[in-house]
């Protein structure tokens, strides 16, 4: 019997959640530029997110957030002298780069890394290659941490294999799991894994937007398969649409999500829909399956509604009955196109029977909603036992974090609080004693 299960380790979110619109192409993110955050609520409703799909069965754990502000980033283009010294000088000289060193952006853990469960790689390993984000210097400098907490929690090298982050080079823009789909027939066997890329760089005639930057390169999309010794057969590699990237569709995850055999996707997804579509076929017949698409088109659903809405920046669940529940933000039920598209969707008879919605409204405004908040992977009972086990979402666990974000966690954030020096002492101290609570203490020793 496969016992084989897929775990979905979302970014808890830190202490410094703040709003600062640093993600050009993020229309959310960059519509609450310097707006008031409230981090303690941000956490919780995170956490009440985790909480209730442990409750109803589905793997559950986390990823802890990063230390900021990241005094590396700072240091390395010159401010020096204190800590206080260097926050004071970056907020009188450089308030946007300051914004970049305390970004909240770790707690979408989509963009930590691409992960190829051990069913699909040559050598029978669970595989993560870390995103090096480059196209944004507030994400760029996520990698060192994000590879740090991988080989934490996937220490067992006969088992999991953490490969560092693509060159960061325009040639290897990679953004993680976030432009990257497996469909399969169960989490344990072979699958097929959708790698989407926006841009080519080495064709200076391939299709690509303008208005809005395209974030991942075929070329990086193309390497992280090679690393991973995925079969070239259960590979594919297709174009977004350049034209929904220029509507705000800055990733896949804001315009598809897959899972087991579905494929839930907006007519504008990809350039090419008809061929992505007989690849996939293709594909997943060699893989003992057959692909159920479910297509969404724009006269049902206009792309400016799902990106406002993030219909599909959504999770796609496997229940024990073999139906599929669809975990959507609550901005889902309140856009009307998008609400009474998912009431058909749940009616109609398909393989999705349920909506699970939750209020994320602070990751929401930030530019993330549930899909974002979350890494997914596949682990076989004896590598989930491998795994640190700190991490994993329990009822035990929960009430610990949130007695924690209660004694650690403003409920106020203002863009001029990032100067103030206290802040970065209390988000040290917060940690530290997250990295005990979680089991992890080498994580925040730095």
């Amino acid at each position: 019997m496969d016992t084989t299960r897929e775990f979905n380790f979302d970014g808890l979110v830190g202490p410094s959640h703040n709003y600062a619109g640093l993600s050009f192409g993020n229309v959310a993110s960059f519509s609450n530029v310097k707006s008031m955050s409230n981090p303690k609520q941000a956490a919780l409703q995170g956490l009440a997110k985790m909480r209730a799909l442990a409750a109803r069965g589905f793997a559950q754990a986390l990823l802890p957030p990063q230390l900021r502000p990241d005094f590396r980033l700072l240091r390395s283009i010159g401010f020096g002298g204190s800590d206080a010294d260097v926050l004071a000088r970056a907020a009188r000289e450089a308030p946007v780069i300051l914004a970049c060193a305390y970004s909240a952006a770790p707690m979408w853990s989509a963009n930590a890394a691409t992960v190829s469960p051990s069913a699909d790689t040559m050598d029978g390993r669970v595989h993560f290659t870390v995103a090096n984000l480059n196209s944004k210097l507030h994400r760029s400098y996520e990698q060192t941490q994000t590879a740090r907490a991988l080989r934490s929690i996937f220490r067992d090298g006969t088992r999991f294999a953490v490969h560092d982050a693509l060159p960061a080079t325009p040639a290897f823009g990679d953004e993680g799991a976030a432009n990257h789909t497996r469909l399969c027939a169960a989490h344990g066997a072979a699958g097929v894994e959708l790698f989407v890329y926006g841009r080519v760089e080495f064709d200076a005639a391939a299709l690509a937007p303008q208005r809005f930057p395209a974030r991942q390169t075929l070329e990086a999309s193309q390497a992280v398969a090679r690393l991973h010794g995925l079969q070239p057969q259960r590979t594919v590699y297709v174009q977004q649409d350049p034209a929904a990237i220029d509507q705000g569709v800055f990733h896949n995850d804001v315009i598809a999500v897959g899972n087991g055999n579905v494929l839930l996707y907006h007519q504008q997804a990809f350039l090419d829909e008809s061929a992505v579509i007989t690849a996939l076929q293709h594909a997943l017949a060699d893989a003992g399956t057959e692909l159920q698409p479910i297509r969404v088109a724009s006269s049902q659903v206009p792309v400016a509604d799902a990106v406002a809405s993030y219909l599909f920046n959504s999770q796609l669940l496997s229940k024990s009955d073999g139906r599929m529940a669809l975990v959507v933000p609550q901005e889902c039920q309140e856009n009307p196109a998008v609400a009474r598209y998912l009431q058909g969707l749940v009616a109609s008879g398909g393989p999705v029977d349920e909506l699970i919605s939750f209020d994320l409204r602070q990751s929401m405004r930030n530019g993330g909603g549930p899909a974002c908040l979350r890494l997914r992977v596949a682990l076989s009972a004896a590598e989930a036992a491998a795994m640190h086990q700190g991490v994993v979402m329990t009822e035990s666990l929960y009430a610990s974090l949130v007695a924690w974000v209660g004694r650690h966690y403003r409920d106020r954030l203002a863009p001029q609080d990032l100067a103030d020096p206290l802040l970065a002492i209390e988000i040290q101290a917060a940690l530290e004693e997250l990295g005990m609570i979680l089991g992890l203490p080498e994580l925040y020793a730095f």
